[in-house]
This record gives structure tokens, C-alpha cells and sequence, in this order.
């Protein structure tokens, strides 16, 4: 097997002017049949912050950070940077790659959990960008979702939040919904959950609290389930249940403070938080924080030099490769909105 040469991170996109939201929407659902009026509607969404994500300057500042990560450990590989849904697309990227000479690079995709959209999805979008000709092998790490450098950062900023309400706090740890026939076929909330209690794990006994699982960023017809309860309904639920207690949430589905954490938590549940009265904080992701930087490097290592795979918990390090007949791809209605 020839040695990696480069190093692809590859991650979802967004716009980041405001004449780019409706084209990135537009390829967000391709395939899916959802009129113009409709992505309107989440394209206003975008409006709030000026037309722009800030997830591709966020995932600019990670390569920065791998960057002076793998120099500072004699890791001469260059990191290239692609997105599936929006510039720089993962196609462009892999055509630069074949340009500069690459022939094998691995792959570290900006989710950590398994899921279709999140990992097979990612898979088949490399092997739609090597193309007819194998010219390029695109080896895509293994999902972290229970690695130290995933935890630890997060435990550590769930302490932080905790540390600022004078009551303890109820957590919620949110994710990204998906259809219930996608986590059908995937240990997708399975992971989420281990990945919460090694978070809790991680914190002092005294802050030791309860938590709960919820999702969010939830789109399709009404009539399609999705992973439940969503972030906004479960705020009402301890409301409705007498004196709420104060909430520091944690968008653990995510390694980055995007559209989905901005909007969906940032603004709606805030908005839904305040008009309860339940005094809410939320916790930073792990965006470059170095134990999560280190952690990158860990996993080229794993494939460079075969270092140990470093893992939490009990169900040990994921394989290499997604095992045959998972994440698989959910059935999908005629029609659906966006999903961002």
C-alpha cells in the first residue's frame, strides 16, 4: 500500500456571502424535489447572520491549527480542504490533489458520528470524486465519537458552563435529528449517549448532574418521523412539569459552533428558553481546542505509523471501515425541505 501523501479535510460547507445561500440550499437538496419557496424559508435563516456560515472560516482555522500540529511533530504532509455541498467543493479539491501528484491521502471528515449523512454519505462522495479512474486512493478516517481528544475538550467545556449558573444545572446534550429509518441502521444514538456519559464521566464528582439526549435542526414532511424529543419541545416539558431548573446545553452532535448551533440553539431555543423563564447557558464546542487538534494527528498516526487506536468507554475504537449494511441511506419521501 503506497504511503499517504496528503491529508483531506472534508466537511459539509456553507455560504459565506449572502448571493450564495439559495445556490448551496439548491445543492444541499438536489435530488429531492423541494420548490424554491421552501428553501426561501430556511434561506432566511441565513438573513439573521448576513448570509453567511461561519463553518468553512471555522474549518480554515482547524487546517491552521493541524498545520502547526503536524510540523510541530515532523508530519510532512500537506492538508487540503473540501466540502459536499458548497465551495471548496470536494471535486475541485480532489482534481487540485491529482494535479499536485497525490496518490493516497486520508480522509478526516468533520463528523464524528456514524449516521449516513455523516459517514457513508462521506464515503460515497469520495469514491463519486476519484471517479472512473482509480488514480487517487481517499481513505477516510475512523469515526471518534469515544476518543480522549473528543471527550476530554467537550467535558472540559461543559464544566465551564455549569460553572456559571449558581444552581446546578440540568444538561442537555444535543445532536443533529435524523429519520428514523436512518438510525435504524446505524449506532448513531447509541454513540451519542456513550459519547454523553463519557462526557459526564469526565467532570468532577460534584458536578456529577443529570442529563438528557435531544435533537434538533429537524427537517422533512410532518408525516416522517425523526429522532426525538426535539430541543424546544423537551424545554417545555420541564416547564410543564412545575419549577424548571436552570439548562446549560451541549451541542455534542457537532465539533464546531455553525449554523445549526448559532440558529437552532443560539436563537430558537434561546428564544424558546426565555419565553419559559428557564434560565439557560449553552457550552462552547471543541472547535481548535488542541487536545481535539492533537487528537487529528492521532488518527493520521494510527495510519501512518500504526499507533494504538486511543478510545473511552467500553465499545473500543470504530473500525477503519464502516461494516457492511450500515449507515445506510434513509428511505426518503417525494418531497423534502432543507436541511442545513
Amino acid at each position: 500500500m503506497r504511503q499517504p501523501q496528503a491529508i483531506l479535510l472534508l466537511s459539509f460547507g456553507g455560504p459565506e456571502h449572502s448571493d450564495d445561500v439559495m445556490p448551496f440550499l439548491r445543492n444541499v437538496t438536489r435530488g429531492r424535489n423541494v420548490p424554491d419557496d421552501r428553501l426561501a424559508d430556511v434561506a432566511k435563516q441565513y438573513e439573521l447572520f448576513g448570509g453567511v456560515s461561519p463553518i468553512n472560516e471555522q474549518n480554515r482555522s482547524l487546517i491552521a491549527a493541524l498545520r502547526a500540529e503536524l510540523d510541530g511533530h515532523d508530519i510532512d504532509l500537506p492538508v487540503y480542504f473540501g466540502n459536499r455541498n458548497w465551495a471548496p467543493f470536494l471535486q475541485d479539491t480532489v482534481d487540485e490533489m491529482r494535479s499536485d501528484g497525490i496518490e493516497r491521502a486520508l480522509v478526516f471528515v468533520t463528523s464524528a458520528f456514524g449516521s449516513y449523512s455523516g459517514c457513508r454519505q462521506y464515503r460515497e462522495n469520495l469514491s463519486e470524486a476519484i471517479g472512473d479512474t482509480p488514480d487517487i486512493e481517499l481513505q477516510k478516517l475512523r469515526l471518534y465519537f469515544n476518543h480522549p481528544g473528543f471527550i476530554e475538550p467537550a467535558a472540559a467545556q461543559v464544566a465551564l458552563a455549569i460553572a456559571q449558573h449558581d444552581t446546578p444545572p440540568r444538561i442537555v446534550f444535543t445532536a443533529h435529528s435524523i429519520p428514523n429509518s436512518m438510525a435504524a441502521s446505524c449506532d448513531y444514538e447509541a454513540q451519542l449517549n456513550e459519547a454523553a456519559r463519557l462526557v459526564t464521566d469526565q467532570l468532577a464528582p460534584s458536578t456529577h448532574l443529570g442529563w438528557d439526549l435531544v435533537f434538533q435542526s429537524r427537517s422533512g414532511p410532518p408525516h416522517m418521523p425523526w429522532l426525538e424529543p426535539d430541543v424546544n419541545d423537551h424545554l417545555r416539558s420541564f416547564n410543564s412539569a412545575g419549577s424548571a431548573p436552570p439548562v446549560t446545553l451541549v451541542p455534542l452532535g457537532f465539533i464546531s459552533d455553525h449554523m445549526e448551533v448559532m440558529f437552532d440553539l443560539d436563537t430558537q431555543a434561546a428564544e424558546t428558553a426565555a419565553e419559559l423563564d428557564i434560565e439557560l447557558n449553552r457550552a462552547q464546542t471543541v472547535g481548535t481546542d488542541p487536545r481535539f487538534v492533537t487528537m487529528i494527528r492521532e488518527l493520521v498516526e494510527e495510519q501512518l505509523h500504526e499507533r494504538p487506536k486511543l478510545f473511552l468507554g467500553s465499545s473500543g475504537p470504530w473500525p477503519d471501515e464502516c461494516p457492511e449494511g450500515h449507515c445506510l441511506a434513509p428511505t426518503r419521501p417525494t418531497t423534502r425541505p432543507a436541511a442545513r
